[in-house]
């Protein structure tokens, strides 16, 4: 399975690695959202304008999560991420996300280790790639 990524510019100017992928949400639809691809994010987390979209009542509270800029509420909340196959066929992951509730903590969704490490992540910005591998897919590290 290989599910590709992009480099993309956000609106800092600055390039990285984004994953498109949608949310369901409460009545069933699917929200698309970006998610920034962070090998140093424990788990998945939502921003507000995606949590507030989906209209899912949080599960529980989580106590003040933190990253680089501080510590922030949020809540959890159960649903499905769907992710897209390099034939477009949807790969959906049911489990417990992260909300971030402060609209100014958070810009990009954020893709983390909770789904991360179910595959071989390919980051690499010389090469343009950005994708995730599993089952029949492979890579190999060669020198030339």
């Amino acid at each position: 399975m290989e599910i590709k990524g992009e480099w993309q510019f956000c609106e800092d100017g600055i390039l990285r690695p984004v994953m498109l992928g949608r949310f369901a949400s409460a009545d069933g639809e699917w929200i698309n959202a970006e998610l920034l691809i962070d090998t140093g994010a424990d788990r998945t987390v939502l921003n507000t304008e995606i949590l507030q979209k989906l209209f899912i009542d949080p599960l529980e509270p989580e106590e003040g999560i933190s990253g680089l800029g501080g510590v922030t509420d949020a809540v959890v909340i159960q649903t499905k991420l769907q992710l897209f196959r390099e034939t477009g066929a949807p790969v959906t992951f049911h489990s417990r996300f992260t909300g971030v509730t402060d609209p100014t903590a958070l810009d990009l969704c954020v893709l983390g280790r909770d789904i991360l490490d179910l595959f071989a992540l390919i980051v690499d910005r010389p090469g343009n790639i950005v994708c995730l591998l599993s089952q029949r897919h492979r890579y190999e590290i060669i020198q030339e």
